[in-house]
């Protein structure tokens, strides 16, 4: 039997008019939620990603604002940039878009932010509190990707996650947080051996690796939940994710497509950590 679809654009369109709700609630107390995006650059990837964050704000009440730098700008200029808006208390989520110039240290970048406007959940201290199971700003892609798996009613307690990569914005973090829902969570990457035992174990899988096309149907156990990350683009213009979908499709109980599967969840959920900022905002006025 084919797999189901678990559809992000669906799953999104549904939690962004929640979200509106909240923010019409948000704006009868006086208060209007506010996003900043910083970009250094011309990158058209980026460009095309903060395109999709405006939509995503405009569509749930959210003010929206795009500072856009050349790449000349200095890290010490960016720097004091984010602190401005640091202390600007109209703006209650502030997104350094990443990658940026070579010349501009990230870490730093993203250790300016303050951990109260962190709404990409990127900073140490937000992802320490990630760490520990306390109320933070989760990294979006994770969260969504969570949001995911639970839309369908798969129990992840119990369950034998494979997340295959480990870079800190997806693959560590979406470890974590199935950790937090009492999964059995195994980390693979480019130094596992034998990759494909671990992945045949797997009752949820999340290939999160950037290789296109790098899990085959035979390497997914059958009725798996699979959970699909990439975003590569082919030679013939075409998207396509980490998994062979119409392989997967026929051994997995669930599976995400690409496109529109978790890229809609990651920008819905970047406008929820924008919506709760402005809800501390204001419990703290």
């Amino acid at each position: 039997m084919a797999a189901t679809i678990i559809d992000g654009k669906q799953l999104s369109a549904k939690k962004r008019s929640e979200l509106a709700i909240e923010v019409e609630q948000i704006k009868a107390k006086g208060l209007v939620p506010k996003l900043v995006v910083i970009l250094v650059g011309d990158n058209p990837a980026s460009l095309s990603y903060i395109r999709g964050k405006q939509k995503a704000s405009e569509e749930i009440g959210v003010g929206f604002k795009l500072e856009h730098f050349p790449e000349t700008l200095t890290e010490e200029e960016l720097l004091a940039i984010i602190d401005d808006y640091n202390n600007n208390n109209e703006y209650h989520g502030i997104l350094v878009q990443l990658p940026l110039p070579k010349h501009i240290n990230e870490t730093a970048v993203v250790e300016k932010i303050s951990p109260l406007k962190d709404v990409d959940g990127f900073h140490p201290i937000n992802i320490g509190r990630m760490m520990t199971g306390q109320d933070t700003f989760l990294p979006c892609t994770p969260a969504g990707i969570v949001e995911m798996i639970k839309s369908v009613g798969v129990e992840i307690a119990g369950k034998n996650v494979v997340v295959v990569g480990r870079s800190n914005i997806v693959g560590k973090p979406v470890g974590q947080l199935l950790l937090n829902e009492h999964a059995t969570v195994t980390y693979c990457h480019s130094k596992t051996n034998n990759l494909s035992s671990y992945t045949k174990e797997a009752d949820i899988l999340v290939a999160a690796v950037g290789r296109a096309n790098f899990i085959k149907g035979q390497d997914i156990k059958p009725g798996a939940v699979v959970i699909d990350v990439g975003v590569n683009r082919l030679d013939t213009g075409k998207l396509c994710g980490d998994v062979v979908f119409e392989e997967a499709k026929e051994v997995a109980s669930y599976v995400t497509p690409v496109p529109g599967g978790v890229g809609p969840m990651t920008i819905t959920m970047l406008a929820h950590n924008t919506v709760q900022s402005a809800k501390n905002f204001l419990e703290k006025a």
